[in-house]
């Protein structure tokens, strides 16, 4: 017999604390119940698995819970405090304090249940990128931090041997532990004095440390960032340079890489239209990603680990992308949210929520939830929660909201979903060469005029209130036309072109037209 699925739990945090409530479905009008009344806090956040929680008061204290009964298990009284984290399965807590001196250690590892401190060092500063310090497997059978030139392994069940072996890579700068399992790390070395900046991933097995079992090298390149697959076997490395010399983009250039731990791949992930790269995840099997990428309207593409694209979705508003952790279907944001079955490659449902920050699907795979916060927004505040085919299920307004999350469960605790299989039976996905060239992504009109989607239109932002022409392209003809461009958008495509012309004068030694 199946055991009882747990309880879906959300942590919501206000200017006056936070609470958790339990999730839904909620009765029509209802108030969500409430599972720990508000507490005061300044931060709060929920172990990876769920286990625990933990709330934290600016420069005075680390309180720790167990999510099963929200009961306290440890405080810890820390002056100074600056910022803290609690491991995958919150064995361990990491905080960070201010410090007047080198002698004074200011970073330390806990062991929550006894409050024994494991583990203790200087560090000068630290910024988002570098914490927490200590980076912990899934599991937490593999610990290691990063150092100048050098990343460094402990042994999880012992931090009082200090670090127990050490991988050498000369001028680091960032760092990623693949978490499920721990078998790898990766690494990231800036460009410098000409030579190129490199990521090199290396075993985390203590005998076969010595050569990195794949290297990637790019110019144009000042920060990354790292996404590991479930099984530890591809990482996706997103690079990023704050200066586009090509002049496209005011946000700098972006370029997505993909590196194997087998070396099938290492190269870039061929992305079909120009411009940022907006989001990319793994879907919770690690055996796909999706990426959303080019100039706005923004193109989205389904990738396999072999990076093989697998399915195009089109042309649309899209910045967000949101796996469903059943492996089933996914939302894309911001305003306008389409929610596809995968793997029927249909359109289950469509709806808005506008002015999102944050949106999340619940570990059921059964809810969708999104949120306004501050101080991103400080108005309109609000947690909207849909249906897995984008049907609103339940609304609350805040005067200020800071935070809205699930609390974190293993998938597979869950039942599949049964009915995600009804779909629009009029959903095409047309893998054409018109695709390519801007097709809309979810044709739900067999009726809409084919040259909609293929018309020119000019950038919008996708939070602009005016953006029927992405809106067209993205949901097939339901929003108006939009086929006219606007007095500015002419205009400014006027002067692109007056642009383009004196470019062309100048390259080809002929006086441009002073008229």
């Amino acid at each position: 017999m199946a055991s009882q699925p747990p309880s879906l739990d959300i942590l919501v945090r206000e200017p006056d604390g936070f609470g958790v409530w339990s999730g839904p479905p909620y009765p029509p009008g209802s108030t969500p119940p409430q599972r720990l009344p508000k507490t005061a806090c300044s931060a709060a956040y929920f172990s990876s698995d769920g286990s625990r929680l933990l709330a934290t008061v600016a420069s005075a204290s680390a309180t720790v819970y167990d999510c099963r009964t929200l009961t306290v298990v440890r405080v810890f009284e820390l002056p100074g405090l600056l910022a803290a984290a609690l491991s995958p399965t919150g064995t361990f807590l990491q905080t960070f304090q201010k410090s007047s001196s080198p002698q004074e250690k200011n970073v330390t590892v806990w062991h929550v249940d006894t409050a024994t401190a494991l583990y203790q060092h200087f560090q000068k500063n630290m910024s988002k990128a570098t914490w927490p310090m200590v980076q912990f497997s899934a599991d937490e059978s593999v610990a290691c931090r990063m150092m100048t030139n050098e990343i460094q392994f402990f042994d999880p069940k012992d931090f009082t041997k200090g670090f127990v072996y050490k991988i050498r890579m000369p001028g680091i700068a960032a760092m990623q532990l693949a978490s499920a399992p721990g078998s790898h790390v990766a690494g990231f070395v800036p460009e410098a004095k000409g030579v190129p900046a490199s990521v090199q991933i290396f075993s985390c097995d203590k005998d076969a440390q010595g050569q990195a079992v794949a290297r990637r090298s790019f110019f144009r390149c000042s920060t990354v960032q790292f996404h590991w697959n479930k099984g530890s076997t591809g990482l996706l490395v997103l690079a990023q340079a704050d200066v586009d010399k090509t002049n496209q983009s005011y946000y700098g250039e972006t370029k997505l890489n993909y590196l194997t731990t087998d070396r099938a791949f290492e190269g870039i992930v061929p992305l079909k239209k120009d411009g940022p790269v907006h989001d990319v995840q793994w879907s919770y099997s690690g055996s796909e990603f999706a990426v959303v990428y080019g100039f706005m309207p923004a193109r989205a593409t389904i990738f396999n680990k072999k990076c093989n694209p697998l399915l195009e979705l089109g042309e649309g508003p899209y910045n967000t992308i949101r796996w469903n952790p059943k492996g089933r279907c996914f939302g894309n944001l911001p305003g306008d949210m389409a929610f596809w079955d995968y793997s029927e490659k249909k359109l289950v449902g469509k709806t808005k929520a506008e002015c999102s920050v944050t949106s999340e699907w619940s570990p059921d795979g059964r809810h969708f939830m999104t949120a306004t916060t501050a101080p991103r927004l400080q108005i309109d505040n609000g947690i909207k929660i849909f249906d897995h085919n984008g049907s609103l299920q339940f609304k609350k307004m805040f005067e200020k909201l800071y935070q809205a999350d699930w609390k974190p469960e293993a998938p597979e605790r869950f039942g599949d979903i049964a009915d995600l299989t009804t779909s629009l039976g009029s959903i095409k996905i047309e893998e054409t060469k018109k695709q390519a060239q801007g097709s809309k992504s979810a044709q739900t009109s067999s009726k809409a005029p084919a040259n909609i989607a293929a018309k020119p239109t000019a950038y919008r932002p996708p939070h602009s209130k005016n953006s029927a022409d992405v809106q067209d392209k993205l949901f097939g003809g339901l929003a108006s036309t939009g086929g006219e461009m606007s007095k500015n958008a002419l205009r400014n495509k006027k002067r692109r072109e007056k642009q383009k012309e004196k470019k062309a004068a100048e390259g080809s030694g002929a006086p441009a037209d002073d008229d």
